[in-house]
């Protein structure tokens, strides 16, 4: 009997936990599909089509299907393997070519920047290779930004030829004490050379 009375509660407290929240969950259609969305959970008639990218809000979950309410102000059910709570490709790659062609715009702007300085003779910060060599007044002969690395030529082969004759003496050294205490080991510690 006390069971009975806590029904209502339950029931109202479903039908809240139903209702759709002020913010509530947005999903979208996954890539490459059109979706019908239907009036009932299973097999109820086509309402409405759904390509992939559109947004729908999320109302409520039975199962694997998704009571949705569409932008064009229409409710149905769809199933949930159609949805994914991603943002679809085509709005990613828009948004990561709008900022691609923001930072183009801003190295073309620099790159002007640069050319307008050193046509208004400036120089480069006190202590660089292009300042010493440079007169006043004169622009620097070495490029500010871009400048090739130092390419003195470095000989490697003293230190490789000491490197491979150290690494000889080494090596003899340690066969020659493996090779003493395996003799040491077969003939009782004794040394017969």
């Amino acid at each position: 009997m006390s069971g009975r009375r806590h029904l209502p509660a339950c029931a109202a407290l479903l039908a809240v936990a139903s209702m759709p929240a002020a913010g509530a969950e947005s999903l979208y259609v996954i890539e490459q599909l059109v979706a019908n969305v239907t009036s009932e959970p299973t097999g109820g008639e086509r309402v409405a089509s759904i390509k992939s990218g559109e947004r729908v809000e999320v109302i409520e979950r039975v199962k694997d299907q998704v009571h949705v309410h569409l932008a064009s102000g229409r409710d149905g059910w769809i199933r949930t393997s159609y949805l994914s709570a991603e943002e679809p490709l085509r709005l990613r790659l828009a948004q990561r070519e709008a900022e691609s062609a923001e930072l183009r715009a801003d190295v073309t702007r620099l790159k002007d920047a640069l050319t307008a300085a050193r046509a208004a003779g400036a120089t480069p910060p006190a202590g660089g290779r292009a300042a010493a060599s440079a007169e006043p007044g004169e622009p620097p002969t070495a490029p500010l930004l871009g400048a090739p690395p130092d390419t003195t030529p470095r000989r490697a082969w003293p230190w490789a030829l000491g490197s491979g004759l150290a690494a000889l003496v080494v090596g003899f050294l340690l066969g020659a004490w493996a090779l003493d205490r395996r003799i040491r080991r077969k003939y009782g510690g004794l040394r017969i050379y």
